[in-house]
Protein backbone atom coordinates (compact mmCIF):
# COMPACT_ATOMS: atom_id res chain seq x y z
CA UNK A 1 0.00 0.00 0.00
CA UNK A 2 1.36 3.35 -0.84
CA UNK A 3 1.55 5.62 2.11
CA UNK A 4 -0.29 8.87 0.91
CA UNK A 5 1.69 11.06 3.73
CA UNK A 6 4.89 9.84 2.27
CA UNK A 7 3.66 10.99 -1.52
CA UNK A 8 3.43 14.09 0.00
CA UNK A 9 6.71 14.33 2.27
CA UNK A 10 4.67 14.27 5.49
CA UNK A 11 4.91 12.55 8.68
CA UNK A 12 2.27 10.28 9.77
CA UNK A 13 0.31 12.87 11.76
CA UNK A 14 -2.67 14.59 11.87
CA UNK A 15 -2.01 17.90 12.22
CA UNK A 16 -1.34 18.91 7.98
CA UNK A 17 -0.50 22.76 6.91
CA UNK A 18 -3.61 22.97 4.30
CA UNK A 19 -2.20 25.60 1.90
CA UNK A 20 1.36 23.93 1.95
CA UNK A 21 -0.70 20.65 1.03
CA UNK A 22 -2.63 22.09 -1.51
CA UNK A 23 0.74 24.04 -3.37
CA UNK A 24 2.44 20.41 -2.60
CA UNK A 25 -0.33 19.19 -4.71
CA UNK A 26 -0.19 21.32 -7.63
CA UNK A 27 3.51 20.88 -7.92
CA UNK A 28 3.14 17.23 -7.86
CA UNK A 29 -0.03 16.86 -10.42
CA UNK A 30 1.87 18.76 -12.85
CA UNK A 31 4.94 16.86 -12.27
CA UNK A 32 3.14 13.34 -12.86
CA UNK A 33 0.22 14.89 -15.59
CA UNK A 34 0.25 12.39 -18.11
CA UNK A 35 0.03 15.31 -20.76
CA UNK A 36 3.45 16.09 -20.30
CA UNK A 37 4.08 12.64 -20.75
CA UNK A 38 2.87 12.33 -24.24
CA UNK A 39 6.12 11.72 -26.16
CA UNK A 40 7.43 9.34 -23.72
CA UNK A 41 6.84 5.63 -24.71
CA UNK A 42 3.91 3.60 -23.11
CA UNK A 43 5.60 2.16 -20.08
CA UNK A 44 6.49 5.91 -18.88
CA UNK A 45 3.00 7.11 -19.73
CA UNK A 46 1.29 3.96 -17.70
CA UNK A 47 3.21 5.24 -15.07
CA UNK A 48 2.83 8.50 -15.26
CA UNK A 49 -0.89 8.23 -15.11
CA UNK A 50 -0.71 5.80 -12.30
CA UNK A 51 1.54 8.30 -10.31
CA UNK A 52 -1.13 11.15 -10.88
CA UNK A 53 -3.85 9.12 -9.88
CA UNK A 54 -1.92 8.50 -6.58
CA UNK A 55 -1.14 11.96 -6.21
CA UNK A 56 -4.99 12.47 -6.33
CA UNK A 57 -6.33 9.72 -4.03
CA UNK A 58 -3.74 11.38 -1.58
CA UNK A 59 -4.84 14.71 -1.77
CA UNK A 60 -8.06 13.97 -1.58
CA UNK A 61 -7.85 11.48 1.83
CA UNK A 62 -5.24 14.06 3.09
CA UNK A 63 -7.03 17.82 2.69
CA UNK A 64 -9.97 16.75 4.67
CA UNK A 65 -9.66 16.15 8.57
CA UNK A 66 -11.96 13.62 8.65
CA UNK A 67 -10.63 11.24 6.14
CA UNK A 68 -7.01 11.96 6.72
CA UNK A 69 -7.76 9.97 10.14
CA UNK A 70 -10.14 7.17 8.37
CA UNK A 71 -7.09 6.96 6.10
CA UNK A 72 -4.58 6.92 9.00
CA UNK A 73 -6.87 4.20 10.66
CA UNK A 74 -6.18 1.81 8.03
CA UNK A 75 -2.81 3.07 7.40
CA UNK A 76 -1.82 1.26 11.31
CA UNK A 77 -3.92 -1.50 10.67
CA UNK A 78 -2.27 -1.70 7.56
CA UNK A 79 -5.71 -2.29 5.66
CA UNK A 80 -5.77 -1.33 2.30
CA UNK A 81 -7.18 1.90 1.09
CA UNK A 82 -9.38 2.48 -1.71
CA UNK A 83 -13.00 4.36 -2.59
CA UNK A 84 -15.74 2.18 -1.47
CA UNK A 85 -13.95 -0.49 0.65
CA UNK A 86 -16.35 -2.80 2.60
CA UNK A 87 -14.04 -3.00 5.80
CA UNK A 88 -16.14 -1.00 8.02
CA UNK A 89 -16.55 -0.76 11.93
CA UNK A 90 -19.62 -1.74 13.70
CA UNK A 91 -21.65 1.20 15.53
CA UNK A 92 -21.67 0.76 19.10
CA UNK A 93 -23.79 -1.16 20.79
CA UNK A 94 -24.82 1.79 22.63
CA UNK A 95 -25.83 3.64 19.52
CA UNK A 96 -27.81 0.83 18.40
CA UNK A 97 -30.00 0.76 21.34
CA UNK A 98 -30.46 4.72 21.49
CA UNK A 99 -31.98 4.52 17.96
CA UNK A 100 -34.39 1.64 18.03
CA UNK A 101 -37.22 4.35 19.61
CA UNK A 102 -36.00 6.32 16.26
CA UNK A 103 -36.57 3.66 13.70
CA UNK A 104 -40.19 2.43 15.73
CA UNK A 105 -40.75 6.12 14.53
CA UNK A 106 -39.61 5.65 11.54
CA UNK A 107 -41.47 2.69 10.96
CA UNK A 108 -44.85 4.30 12.48
CA UNK A 109 -44.73 7.02 9.82
CA UNK A 110 -44.49 4.74 6.70
CA UNK A 111 -46.98 2.35 7.93
CA UNK A 112 -49.43 5.03 9.22
CA UNK A 113 -48.55 8.00 6.73
CA UNK A 114 -46.38 10.94 7.36
CA UNK A 115 -49.36 13.57 9.03
CA UNK A 116 -48.33 17.01 10.36
CA UNK A 117 -47.14 15.37 14.06
CA UNK A 118 -45.62 12.50 12.37
CA UNK A 119 -43.44 14.41 9.96
CA UNK A 120 -43.08 16.88 12.76
CA UNK A 121 -41.81 14.39 14.86
CA UNK A 122 -38.94 13.22 12.11
CA UNK A 123 -37.57 16.29 11.63
CA UNK A 124 -37.13 16.83 15.10
CA UNK A 125 -35.38 13.61 15.47
CA UNK A 126 -33.36 14.25 12.18
CA UNK A 127 -32.30 17.49 13.78
CA UNK A 128 -30.97 15.89 16.52
CA UNK A 129 -28.99 13.30 15.51
CA UNK A 130 -27.71 15.93 12.79
CA UNK A 131 -26.24 17.71 15.51
CA UNK A 132 -24.91 14.83 16.97
CA UNK A 133 -23.17 13.89 13.70
CA UNK A 134 -21.59 17.35 13.47
CA UNK A 135 -20.74 16.79 17.17
CA UNK A 136 -18.89 13.60 16.51
CA UNK A 137 -16.48 15.58 13.65
CA UNK A 138 -15.67 18.17 16.00
CA UNK A 139 -14.38 15.39 18.71
CA UNK A 140 -12.75 13.89 16.34
CA UNK A 141 -10.71 16.84 15.13
CA UNK A 142 -9.94 18.09 18.56
CA UNK A 143 -8.40 14.95 19.70
CA UNK A 144 -6.09 15.05 16.40
CA UNK A 145 -3.40 17.23 18.15
CA UNK A 146 -3.31 14.00 21.04
CA UNK A 147 -2.33 11.73 18.50
CA UNK A 148 0.70 14.01 17.21
CA UNK A 149 1.62 13.97 20.44
CA UNK A 150 1.89 10.76 21.00
CA UNK A 151 3.61 9.82 17.73
CA UNK A 152 6.61 12.69 19.06
CA UNK A 153 6.62 10.97 22.28
CA UNK A 154 6.83 7.07 20.63
CA UNK A 155 4.02 6.16 23.22
CA UNK A 156 1.09 4.06 22.63
CA UNK A 157 -1.67 5.06 20.45
CA UNK A 158 -3.46 1.58 20.25
CA UNK A 159 -6.35 3.37 22.33
CA UNK A 160 -6.97 6.75 20.61
CA UNK A 161 -7.09 4.17 17.44
CA UNK A 162 -10.01 2.82 19.05
CA UNK A 163 -11.61 5.80 20.21
CA UNK A 164 -11.20 7.37 16.47
CA UNK A 165 -12.79 4.41 15.02
CA UNK A 166 -15.89 4.10 17.44
CA UNK A 167 -16.64 8.08 16.85
CA UNK A 168 -15.90 7.38 13.07
CA UNK A 169 -18.51 4.10 13.47
CA UNK A 170 -20.70 6.41 15.33
CA UNK A 171 -20.80 9.31 12.41
CA UNK A 172 -21.54 6.24 9.95
CA UNK A 173 -24.60 4.67 11.46
CA UNK A 174 -25.90 8.75 12.38
CA UNK A 175 -25.55 9.19 8.42
CA UNK A 176 -27.78 6.19 7.71
CA UNK A 177 -30.40 6.71 9.86
CA UNK A 178 -30.24 10.47 9.14
CA UNK A 179 -30.84 9.37 5.55
CA UNK A 180 -33.38 7.08 6.00
CA UNK A 181 -35.59 9.68 7.93
CA UNK A 182 -34.88 12.22 5.16
CA UNK A 183 -35.66 9.41 2.63
CA UNK A 184 -39.04 8.79 4.78
CA UNK A 185 -40.17 12.51 4.31
CA UNK A 186 -39.42 12.66 0.81
CA UNK A 187 -36.53 15.84 1.61
CA UNK A 188 -33.44 13.80 0.55
CA UNK A 189 -31.63 15.80 -2.19
CA UNK A 190 -28.89 13.92 -2.64
CA UNK A 191 -29.59 10.30 -3.15
CA UNK A 192 -26.23 9.96 -6.05
CA UNK A 193 -24.10 11.77 -3.25
CA UNK A 194 -22.11 8.93 -1.03
CA UNK A 195 -22.12 9.54 2.62
CA UNK A 196 -18.59 7.86 3.36
CA UNK A 197 -17.68 11.36 5.32
CA UNK A 198 -19.23 13.93 6.85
Amino acid sequence: MSDYFTVFGLPRKLAVDGEALRRRFYELSRQHHPDFHQGAGAARQAEALASSALVNRAYHALRDPLARVEYLIALEEGREVREGAADKPKAPRELLEEMLEVQEALEEAKVEGLGGEAAERLRGERRRLGERYEAEAEAIVARSGEWDRLVDDGSDRRALLEWFKQRLATRAYLRTVIDDLSDALGEREDRHVSHRRH
